[in-house]
């Protein structure tokens, strides 16, 4: 009997995928096509540098690599090795990645040829070896540092912060993914087809772009424009033109820079038959730009990491309720709880509670934060939702205070806890400011040390050397106390109301 495609290893499926169509068009990258063959070649030379390194079942490596082919062959090669990888955000550089790097327990490190020589630093320190990739050409010699080994399940772990400041990391497994890529098909009727171009520009260390922009076509023989970073705009609408893309996997951010750029020029694209946007909570009023510029709107959707990533999003134009994430995938089951964990009505505001086969089983080496979300085989979501007669979810709130900006989860302990470390600061509480193009952006709100003093800038300027870009406050305001409950907790939702006037 023929194995359940949904039950194959993410690197068979990489071979079931194209057979019989091994020689046809997969990757669109610098404005060439790369055949499945050209880039199976690339994925075998891979796996041969790392076999003779000694990567052993169970082991990781972590990439801080920009979307390229080489990313593709290296996730084929030690998938096949019975390994996982761990994409991290190349633009937080290895250092400030340090803590996360240690906890996920790697051995290797994958960052950008040009970059090497920056990371030697870090690898004296950890002793784990860091190694430079091109995007195309073969890998040097690589070494490995022994042990870490985990199960060979394990696929990717994507890597954020915990509520407490502290990385936390998502394991993935083959399961959870093939799935997750599977029950995306029937949710939207000619996403994957054969004349389907999908935009794989969205950074590969978020889970929605890797799995919905990345492995959803190539792991069903669909093909993809590959695009580094979708900054400047005009590559990324070169991208779209020159390989004829037709669905586009987004957060809001992106879209908006693809919508501006073209009303700049006042340029309409044809051809577009899906643009499917989630990450965020999408303005409505980009969808009617959307139609205007694209030719089509806006399908919404919602995922979070721990589900691998999506859960629901619109099927179809003609289907689609506008403010919504859409339906639940078929093959998750919901549950909606208040804020105690007690079983509410389908129907009633309440928090989100998944369970299936694409939801990990908790977080890595994380045994107080997976017992705090994972209970009895169900997930919490920790948002507020509610769902109608026809199963749409409508995302009403938050349940953690997360900001959001461009599709990225910020943890405001996480860029308190960097405050805090200026010599100036006593205190430092970060909240989420709306913003039209990002979404939300960060504020934060400072109590300076008695004497001490500090400006904005000075502030900023310290965060940028110690935080990922999409982290650093893009405002800050200097207060001497805090808005508080009767019970001493400080009113975050106070202090969102105040403007900081630059």
């Amino acid at each position: 009997m023929t194995p359940n495609v949904t039950e194959k290893r993410l690197d068979e499926r990489f071979v079931h995928a194209w057979k019989g169509k091994e020689d046809e068009d997969c990757l669109w990258w610098q404005g060439e096509w790369w055949s499945w063959n050209r880039l199976n070649v690339l994925a075998d030379d891979c796996e041969e540098k790392l076999r003779d390194a000694g990567l052993e079942r169970g082991q990781r490596i972590a990439l801080l690599l920009p979307n390229s082919p080489m990313v593709f062959a290296i996730c084929v090669a030690v998938w096949r090795l019975g390994a996982a990888v761990a994409p991290l955000n190349a633009r937080a550089g290895v250092f400030n990645l340090l803590s996360t790097i240690k906890m996920l327990d790697v051995n290797a490190v994958f960052v950008p040829q040009e970059k090497l020589g920056a990371s030697s630093e870090m690898e004296k320190e950890s002793g784990i070896p860091v190694l430079g990739a091109d995007t195309v050409t073969p890998l040097n010699k690589c070494r490995m540092r022994q042990g870490g080994i985990e199960s060979n399940d394990i696929a990717v772990i994507f890597s954020t912060s915990g509520t407490s400041g502290n990385p936390k990391a998502v394991p993935c497994t083959h399961k959870n993914l093939t799935t997750n890529v599977d029950d995306c098909i029937p949710a939207a009727k000619g996403l994957v087809s054969d004349d389907s171009v999908f935009l794989n520009v969205l950074p590969n260390f978020h889970a929605f772009g890797f799995t919905a922009a990345g492995l959803l076509p190539i792991m069903n023989g669909v093909r993809q424009a590959v695009v580094p970073t979708f900054v400047p705009v005009d590559n990324t609408i070169t991208a779209i033109k020159g390989a004829g893309v037709n669905a586009i996997i987004a957060v809001p951010t992106l879209l908006a820079f693809i919508l501006g750029a073209l009303a700049k020029k006042n340029e309409i694209l044809s051809g577009m038959k899906f643009v499917i946007c989630g990450g965020d909570k999408l303005n409505p009023d980009m969808d009617a730009r959307c139609q205007k510029y694209l030719g089509i709107g806006i399908l919404e959707g919602y995922g979070l990491t721990e589900c691998s990533p999506v859960v629901a999003f619109n099927p179809s134009m003609k289907r689609r309720k506008l403010g919504t994430v859409g339906p639940k995938f078929n093959a998750l089951e919901t549950q909606i709880r208040d804020r105690e964990g007690r079983l509410i009505d389908l129907h009633e505001e309440g928090v989100l509670w998944l369970k299936g086969a694409s939801v990990v089983d908790g977080y890595f080496r994380d045994e107080e934060n997976t017992a705090e979300r994972f209970k009895g085989g169900w997930f919490n979501t920790g948002d507020v939702v509610r769902i109608d007669d026809d199963g749409y979810i409508r995302i009403v709130d938050r349940a953690t205070d997360i900001i959001i900006v461009s599709g990225f989860n910020v943890y405001p302990q996480e860029v308190e806890a960097t405050l805090r470390k200026h010599p100036a600061v006593k205190a430092a509480v970060a909240v989420g400011e709306k913003n039209n193009v990002a979404g939300e952006l960060v504020k934060a709100f400072i109590i300076l040390e008695d004497g001490r003093t500090a400006t904005p800038k000075e502030l900023m300027d310290y965060c940028k050397e110690h935080l990922a870009h999409y982290k650093v406050p893009r405002k800050i305001g200097f207060v001497t106390e805090y808005p508080l409950s009767p019970a001493g907790k400080i009113l975050r939702r106070e202090l969102r109301k105040i403007k900081i006037t630059k």
